[in-house]
């Protein structure tokens, strides 16, 4: 065991966050910690980490246990570099670095050879320290960093770029990648995804797959869960429940416990009505009523269940007031930067939307998603390019930085200065739909959480009833359950969507064709992202079957002159080896012939350490000159 959690308490000010959780952690595990936005993950993984106090309860674990752990937005700060941040990871490491340079600097120095016996220590010394830097990993530190930096997508920044100089999302990609550096034996992980492009996660995935450490993640990527964790621990009304296996087997698991629990209890309820109506029948008369107080008893010392119950979850769904022309868009040729000074993100982008199509747009960070659908809905200039919306098209857009949102306004004031023509009271009602009630109407803008946020965004979108709508990465910043409910909205509206999205659950969900984006133009795949990788590597077996069979047939017809070119390669190779023999062995006899005068010189006669030294290279340049002989003879009997 690693670490283990006991009835965990935690309020802020009244309101209770955890109320007696409880976790164990033993080596190896790889556990998902998942449950609604609030309802205390991120702290709950902060007493684990002993970034915060519980108000009750211990959490045990060994006093040299390693914990790495990464907040959410927890990125590097100060003027470091990135490869000063790197190295950083490695203190004794570095530490064993300096000593083994400083003994190498000693003996390379004519000084310390004067004492035979000093020489001899030094040199164990350097043997033993050497070793023990090779069984720390010091050899493959620089890999390891090199390695680390380009599968978190930092392979094409400069060493010395300054982490002050990157973006939030940028140093907590790069506080992520130095702690996978560190390698903790604990790994506590709040949102790790977030910031992460489709490429960076799946290197992500193997490389935790691989982890020799254990691991608790915080997690709302389904996919991503999926693939990394063995077990799951949920938080819901303040406890936990623990379920074997990754996410899609907790959802069968916790569905099947709800079905037998309500089943547990629609027995147990229709057992003591039963029970009730015959006390009821018989209390009062003389025959059955001493049978009838045994019942009483006994329900009386019944333990009555609760009915299992869910917790309240959004409701809502996207309509069109009308339909749109068969042709949604054509996009032609596009180029576009987010910023006037800044060269275009991407050229030579050309798309076409058919009403109805469900189309996705992938690609790595920084290649211009978001900057693209900005273009389209005319919120960026195009720098080239056309781009013409069909007939009859009515536009709803979503962004992800909720730049649309009015800090200052109430949820309801958002919301219905927006569709003033409604009456407050249907207003009201669709708040109710996105988990706005009572007085969380005249809560500000500004005060929201990020889900929050996100649901007077979708609040606003479901109401705007238009028939494309253009999302910019929708399921940023909602938990498990909202991402569910907002798929099966998407499922059933009847219009066309054009949306960016690192959520590969979704992806496989909502997408029926996906546009990979790259500086340089598109590639377009049928299907949802799955089917998109399996077209992938079909592609690449076949152009690697195309090669072969193409390096087969040209060796066919080019077999008889090849053979002819190689014949003529190998005498003047022979030619060149002979030659090289004999400059080797003139300059090896000079070498061994100037060795030999120095040996001969009187001041080597009392100087028996310089003597020995050019004695020993003596030696090894005769086993050379003999070697070279051996070569040119060969050589000459071919």
């Amino acid at each position: 065991m690693l670490l283990q959690a006991s009835s965990i308490t935690k309020h802020y000010g009244v309101t209770p966050v955890l109320d007696g959780v409880s976790i164990q952690i033993n080596e190896r595990d790889r556990i998902g910690l998942v449950g609604v936005n609030g309802a205390g993950k991120s702290t709950f993984l902060r007493i684990l980490a002993g970034e915060l106090t519980a108000d009750t309860g211990s959490v045990s674990k060994p006093r040299e246990l390693k914990i790495g752990y990464l907040a959410q937005n927890g990125g590097l700060q100060g003027h470091r570099t990135i490869m000063e941040e790197m190295n950083s990871a490695f203190g004794p490491l570095l530490e064993q670095e300096r000593v083994l340079q400083g003994l190498e600097a000693r003996i390379a120095d004519p000084a310390e050879l004067e004492n035979a016996e000093r020489y001899e220590a030094l040199l164990a010394q350097y043997a033993d320290v050497s070793e023990k830097f090779r069984e720390s990993g010091g050899y493959e530190m620089k890999n390891r960093i090199r390695s680390i930096l380009h599968g978190m997508g930092f392979g094409s920044f400069a060493p010395d770029t300054e982490v002050s100089s990157l973006s939030g999302g940028q140093r907590t990609r790069l506080a992520l990648a130095r702690l996978l550096l560190v390698q903790p034996e604990l790994l506590l992980l709040d949102e790790p995804t977030n910031h992460l492009d489709i490429d960076t996660l799946t290197w992500l995935e193997q490389y935790l797959r691989s982890y020799a450490g254990a691991m608790v993640i915080v997690s709302h990527d389904r996919y991503f869960l999926d693939a990394t964790v063995t077990a799951i621990v949920e938080i819901e009304r303040h406890a936990a429940i623990r379920y074997t296996g990754n996410y899609s087997r907790f959802m069968d698991l916790k569905a099947a416990a709800f079905a037998q629990q309500l089943k547990l209890y629609e027995q147990q309820r229709k057992e003591i009505s039963r029970m009730e109506d015959f006390v009821q029948r018989n209390i009062v008369r003389a025959s059955t009523t001493r049978r009838a107080q045994s019942r009483r008893n006994a329900l009386e010392r019944i333990e009555r269940l609760e009915k299992p119950g869910t917790l309240r979850q959004a409701s809502f769904s996207f309509s069109t007031e009308r339909r749109s022309g068969k042709e949604v868009l054509r996009a032609i040729n596009c180029s576009a930067a987010p910023k006037e000074d800044m060269a275009p993100l991407f050229r030579n982008v050309s798309i076409e939307v058919k009403r109805g199509e469900r189309l996705a747009l992938l690609g790595p960070n920084g290649v211009g998603k978001t900057t693209l659908l900005r273009a389209l809905i005319d919120k960026l200039p195009l720098r080239t390019g056309v781009i013409e919306w069909g007939a009859g098209v009515s536009l709803g857009y979503y962004d992800q930085e909720q730049r649309e949102l009015n800090p200052a306004n109430t949820v309801l004031e958002e919301v219905w200065s927006a569709y003033a023509m409604h009456p407050e009271a249907e207003i009201r009602t669709v708040l109710g739909n996105f988990l706005f009630s009572g007085d969380d109407v005249r809560k500000k803008v500004s005060a929201l959480s990020g889900g929050e946020k996100a649901r007077v965004a979708l609040s606003k979108l479901m109401l705007r009833k238009a028939n494309v709508l253009l999302l910019d990465e929708p399921t940023n910043h909602l938990d498990l359950m909202s991402r569910e409910v907002l798929e099966a909205a998407l499922d059933e509206y009847d219009g066309t969507l054009i949306f960016v999205s690192h959520d590969r659950y979704f992806l496989n969900r909502i997408a029926d064709r996906i546009v990979e984006l790259a500086p340089d133009g598109t590639a377009n795949f049928l299907g949802n992202y799955d089917e998109m990788v399996a077209k992938k590597q079909e592609m690449k077996e076949w152009e690697i079957a195309q090669s072969n069979s193409s390096s087969q047939a040209s060796q066919t017809v080019v077999s008889n002159y090849e053979a002819d070119k190689q014949a003529k390669r190998e005498d003047r190779a022979r030619t060149r080896k002979r030659e090289q023999a004999e400059a080797d062995i003139a300059r090896l006899e000079d070498e061994l012939a100037a060795l030999e005068l120095e040996m001969a010189s009187p001041e080597m006669v009392t100087d028996y350490m310089k003597l020995r030294e050019k004695q020993e290279k003596a030696e090894k340049k005769r086993e050379l000159l003999n070697a070279a002989y051996q070569t040119w003879e060969a050589l000459m009997e071919e």
